[in-house]
């Protein structure tokens, strides 16, 4: 079964924290392709850091597929997720929950309660994971950081539920794009790119100058905007 099988459902992460530790968001973009349903989540919290919120992602959505049969592609930008469930997790129960260097595992209530849903997912069809560069224009992983710095800002979002086909309307493209070999952009000739820097809106004419402001920089945002309605549709979006 490929990851364009009709039958899996794809989910996106991502985590967000001010201050690390301080107040952090989490949100996810959950994909039904059976269902032909796409359903975003997203969560607050007061102290955290954004390892935590990482990892809530992942778990909430799980949460969220409670009773569906069939395999499951997590995608996420988190090492610290990937490698943990993957790798690091298996000596840390061996070791009881101590690292290699005889020190508490962190996040270890998070980590025992991800464990145990990856074995019940694992009982219900395949759960795969997948590592995703953060910011390089894969719109499942922009629309779960928006979420999850959305929340972490204490900035209104709307979470969207809907069918794939009004998904793709309103992110301005597919999150399949990069799955059929496509870029995943929005398509369109631009209207303006919009950048937001420690609070601060700025619009450029070229992506040129938007990458500029934005590049090797955490916990910003980016976007293209295709009209004058557009750029304010995402000016609202970020709660501005």
């Amino acid at each position: 079964m490929n990851e364009s099988d009709d039958r899996n459902v794809i989910i996106w992460t991502d985590g967000s924290s001010l201050g690390n530790p301080g107040p952090g968001g989490f949100g996810a973009v959950i994909v039904w392709r059976e269902k032909n349903i796409v359903r975003e989540i997203g969560g607050y919290a007061r102290e955290t850091t954004n390892n935590r919120m990482e990892l809530t992602a992942v778990i909430e959505a799980l949460i969220a597929l409670e009773g569906v049969i069939g395999r499951v592609t997590i995608h996420t930008d988190s090492a610290y997720v990937l490698n943990g469930i993957t790798l690091w997790v298996h000596g840390w129960q061996k070791n009881n929950w101590m690292t290699a260097q005889k020190k508490p595992v962190l996040n270890q209530d998070l980590w025992q309660r991800l464990l145990l849903l990856t074995h019940e997912r694992n009982a219900k069809g395949i759960l795969e994971w997948k590592k995703v560069k953060g910011h390089s224009g894969n719109l499942g992983n922009e629309r779960a950081d928006v979420i999850a710095t959305s929340f972490a800002d204490e900035n209104q979002v709307e979470l969207f539920h809907g069918t794939v086909d009004e998904y793709s309307a309103h992110i301005g493209g597919s999150v399949f794009a990069e799955h059929a070999g496509m870029p995943a952009k929005r398509q369109g000739k631009a209207y303006s790119y919009l950048s937001l820097v420690d609070g601060v809106l700025a619009k450029h004419a070229t992506w040129a100058e938007c990458e500029a402001r934005v590049k090797s920089l955490s916990g910003v945002k980016f976007k293209k905007a295709l009209s004058e309605a557009d750029e304010e549709a995402i000016i609202r979006e970020w709660g501005l």
